[in-house]
């Protein structure tokens, strides 16, 4: 009899316990997910670079099941706006591995009641690909996050938009997966300079007609436009746009180094061919009257002449090219990172060198704020 009684107060008290706690699935329309993203099941999986969610409740801890096929690394906010230094960073590997999001610590010291969390993917397609699952507050619940801004951006690009080595001390420094970081790229800080929400359609080593020193070969960034992970070489799963919430105000490509690299250059007719490609496939995106700005460094002679000829004479409507000589503003050793990329001064630099462009051609304006 007291057995019993004791067992029948045990399922009690764990039914308490389950009821002071609410899961929801990585589904649920209370998320905000930006980027391209795949829905199996109630799960929730994505690749490509910089991918974030924003996710609200309240209660006295945060944590996320997830699944990744290698190991990625996270940039999280709480009660914050994305910046260039992030909360925390976690990674994300294994199967089914359950990670605090947000601690009760934390929460103890913080006067909200109800609080915001954003979680973006530091680290490229090529370091695996994450599924959520789900997320778990106890003694809380989850309400609406913050809804896809006003503004939006697309940026199609290679390791400068990824962040490739941006966290790397030195350009001696070779490149690990813990030194990229997307926040910090000149996307992230062109996006927070206008308030923007962004999605990043990049992949180290990509170029328009020739990777870096011609790997990959018939497979180049027009192709992994089109797709909804960046390494499905199969096009299995074809990104739609027109399925999409989000339809940015324009897209801004940064492509061509890897095209140049390693002393060799593309025909001017297979670059051409390419870069016109990846033109109609985001005008049938968006629309022809969808504006487009191609950057193009003035460092390799032929790439700036590539980019402006194919500009001035593609045929399309508000086609723009900006070009610039990075050699006259990166410092060798204060604005470089692994493997003598941009680190985060230069990729400041970079932001500012595009943002007026942005600003004129959307109607935005500039703002009066800083980059950070």
């Amino acid at each position: 009899m007291k057995k019993s009684l004791f067992l029948a107060l045990c399922l009690i008290a764990f039914s308490s316990l389950c009821l002071m706690a609410e899961t929801i699935p990585a589904t649920d329309t209370r998320i905000t997910y930006v980027g391209r993203t795949a829905v199996e099941g109630t799960s929730v999986s994505f690749d490509w670079t910089a991918t974030y969610f924003r996710i609200t409740f309240s209660g006295q801890s945060l944590t996320m099941k997830a699944s990744d096929t290698k190991r990625n690394y996270y940039n999280v906010w709480i009660d914050s706006p994305t910046s260039a230094e992030p909360h925390r960073v976690i990674a994300v590997a294994g199967n089914d591995t359950v990670i605090e999001l947000v601690d009760p610590t934390f929460l103890k010291k913080s006067r909200r009641a109800v609080h915001e969390v954003i979680v973006q993917k530091r680290t490229e397609g090529e370091q695996g690909t994450t599924t959520i699952h789900e997320f778990t507050t106890l003694k809380g619940t989850f309400s609406a996050s913050t809804p896809l801004a006003e503004r939006q951006l697309e940026f199609i690009g290679d390791s400068y938009t990824c962040g490739y080595g941006i966290d790397a001390k030195s350009r001696l420094e070779k490149f690990t997966p813990e030194t990229e970081n997307a926040s910090r790229s000149y996307a992230a800080i062109v996006s927070r300079y206008f308030g923007a929400d962004y999605v990043a359609i990049a992949h180290s080593g990509m170029g328009i007609a020739r990777n870096y020193n011609s790997k990959f070969k018939n497979w180049w960034m027009p192709d992994r436009y089109l797709q909804t992970y960046d390494m499905d070489s199969t096009q299995a799963n074809r990104w739609n746009a027109a399925e999409s919430d989000f339809h940015p105000a324009m897209t801004i490509v940064y492509l061509g180094a890897n095209d140049f690299s390693t002393a060799l250059a593309p025909r001017y007719e297979d670059f051409r061919k390419h870069y016109y490609r990846l033109f109609g496939y985001i005008k049938a995106n968006y629309g022809e009257d969808h504006p487009i700005l191609c950057v193009a460094t003035k460092t390799h002679e032929y790439l700036f002449n590539y980019v402006r000829d194919l500009v001035n004479n593609c045929g399309m409507e508000n086609v723009h090219y900006l070009g610039y000589c990075p050699a006259q503003h990166l410092h060798t050793d204060e604005d470089l990172g692994a493997d003598v990329h941009p680190n985060y001064n230069g990729q400041q630099k970079k932001a500012y060198s595009i943002i007026p462009y942005i600003a004129t051609i959307t109607g935005w304006g500039l703002q009066d704020m800083p980059v950070k």
